[in-house]
């Protein structure tokens, strides 16, 4: 089977992510698996490369086009964005500013047909406002970028898979939003992808709001069964197999034993708080709903330990294979199930 080439964002390059890219391109199971083309600066790969010690040559392209995957160098778009003083671990515009084009350049080369997929390395929401660009983060920045209305966070960790409702709205902004075709499309999202994957009947759980799912009315104001119930009845009534709303404390444990391929979190922290207890340095972000493939690591971009050669580059690896994954294949090959 032909490698898919996934398209690699550099991130902040202040951060962390520099280097977790050089030291996962070093990996053979990584070159055995993908085509890696880096959108970034070729320089500050050779840096991070210098910082934790990998011996790849790095080169600078200026077209993707140019990438030439039988070398054993590391091929990147070089966008020259980045000045040789940058200082590691910063937040700073002009580092925010680059983040961006990083993507944007990402987004065209797959739209182009030159690449499968992207897998993004993390960027600084305070850098990237810095440099005048207003988004929450990269789920809603590729959704501006590619014209899509609306698209959902999914966190998977080895254990675990968690896809969520809302994502970085403040609690009670959350609970307002919530409502039962929101709730529909996030699971039917879901299951798309899962079944894509390889998972054929995927065992759905749907979290409740409230405390041990409101407990018929004791707790809350009856979000479970104006805002939650009618989508899992809706999806039920597909054939699928989706169970909720059930109390988010027993459906992480459930899960967590694999009761269920899935979870479908309310709010941010319902859903990241058992990912990172399970699983935080493999955990992987997708954006579900793109016409692209995105996956990202699961963590920030790490300023306290940027520079200093120490950063963990697992969750760029596992990213990584969940790209390849994801990403268009011939027809009638196989898909490997995620997880």
């Amino acid at each position: 089977m032909t490698r898919p080439t996934i398209a690699i964002t550099m991130g902040d390059p202040a951060g962390i992510g520099p280097e977790v890219i050089m030291k996962a391109l070093a990996q053979p199971q990584v070159q055995a698996i993908c085509n890696a083309l880096v959108i970034g600066d070729a320089n500050r790969l050779r840096k991070a490369g210098q910082i934790v010690g990998v011996s790849l040559e790095v080169d600078a392209l200026s077209d993707a086009k140019q990438a030439n995957f039988a070398s054993k160098a590391v091929q990147c778009v070089d966008l020259k964005l980045v000045p040789d003083d940058l200082p590691f671990g910063k937040v700073s515009a002009t580092a925010g500013e680059a983040a961006y084009r990083y993507i944007e350049k990402a987004v065209q080369v797959v739209q182009a047909g030159l690449a499968q997929g992207i897998c993004t390395a993390p960027l600084s929401k305070e850098a990237l406002h810095a440099a005048g660009h207003k988004y929450p983060g990269h789920t809603e920045l590729l959704a501006h970028l590619t014209g899509t209305p609306e698209v959902s966070m999914m966190l998977v960790s080895p254990k675990l898979r968690v896809i969520h409702v809302t994502t970085h709205i403040g609690l009670l902004d959350a609970i307002e939003k919530i409502e039962p075709g929101l709730v529909e499309r996030v699971i039917a999202r879901g299951h798309d992808v899962l079944v894509r994957a390889g998972v054929a009947n995927p065992k759905i759980g749907v979290c409740a709001i409230n405390p041990h799912a409101g407990e018929n009315g004791l707790f809350g104001r009856g979000e479970e069964a104006a805002k939650i119930a009618p989508a899992v009845q809706a999806c039920q009534r597909k054939g699928w197999d989706v169970r909720g709303p059930l109390p988010a404390d027993t459906l992480f444990f459930l899960a967590g034993r694999g009761d269920f391929d899935m979870v479908v979190a309310m709010y941010h922290d319902q859903g990241h708080g058992p990912i990172k207890v399970l699983g935080l340095e493999a955990g992987v972000n997708i954006t579900v709903g793109l016409p692209v493939i995105r996956t990202s690591v699961d963590h920030g971009t790490a300023f306290d330990i940027a520079g200093k050669g120490i950063a963990d580059e697992r969750s760029l690896i596992e990213a990584l294979r969940q790209a390849v994954d994801l990403a268009p294949k011939k027809a009638g090959a196989a898909r490997t199930p995620l997880g």
